[in-house]
């Protein structure tokens, strides 16, 4: 993952709320998958490999983040399952079916996350984090983001 999307999810982790926090999750494993596919056509078998832990390691978080008291954990817990099992098809046979698969899968529950977070209003998760302020400059190619500090603790309890 390149330098300046690692930016932009840490950037949006800080200002998610619950809701947010999940599509976020969802649109970094997007960018594994596209890494992974990447690695693959350009015969790179390590970062190929690497792309597909690191999707498995967002899909164990989603795992561990469910509620079983809600009946839709059950559902999504067999879906992440089963996307877990494609993934490593897709390793051990080095192809792109599984990956192909899982992807189909987790887009499709990405669409109806970002519905929810849309009618989610709640405080992001973290306080006493930097405020963003996007547009104030242009770059060449983007908007360019500004951030304040709001004191030194930033993100600790106090």
């Amino acid at each position: 993952m390149q330098k300046e999307k690692i930016q932009e999810y840490t950037r949006r982790i800080s200002q998610d709320n619950r809701s947010e926090l999940v599509v976020t999750m969802y649109d970094i494993m997007s960018t594994y998958f596209e890494d992974a596919k990447e690695a693959f056509h350009a015969e790179e078998n390590e970062a190929f490999k690497a792309n597909i832990r690191n999707i498995d390691k967002v899909l164990i978080q989603l795992i561990e983040s469910l509620d079983f008291k809600y009946k839709p954990a059950d559902t999504l817990y067999a879906l992440y399952v089963y996307c877990r099992e494609e993934l490593a098809k897709s390793m051990m046979k080095h192809d792109l079916e599984g990956i192909s698969h899982a992807e189909q899968v987790l887009s499709g529950l990405r669409e109806g996350f970002a519905e929810a977070a849309k009618k989610d209003n709640s405080a992001p998760l973290m306080s006493n984090t930097q405020q963003v302020y996007a547009g104030i400059t242009y770059g060449k190619n983007d908007i360019n983001e500004n951030y304040t500090e709001s004191d030194n603790k930033r993100g600790f309890l106090v």
